[in-house]
């Protein structure tokens, strides 16, 4: 029997800052993950790059 994988408790995502990463942020959101502090905005000389820390709570 396969086990079942659970999901980490905490997760960096990150990328540039466009709809696509707001989406992986919305989708994380809605497997039960919460923000953990802001976002980090950098720039890499082309783009934006962001990244957003999310936690989740033990089941």
């Amino acid at each position: 029997m396969a086990e079942k994988r659970e999901l980490p408790r905490y997760r960096v995502l990150t990328g540039p800052d466009d709809e696509t990463f707001c989406r992986r942020v919305s989708e994380a959101l809605d497997l039960g993950y919460e923000l953990h502090g802001p976002p980090s905005v950098t720039f890499n000389g082309q783009r934006v790059i962001v990244a957003q820390a999310v936690v989740r709570r033990p089941e």
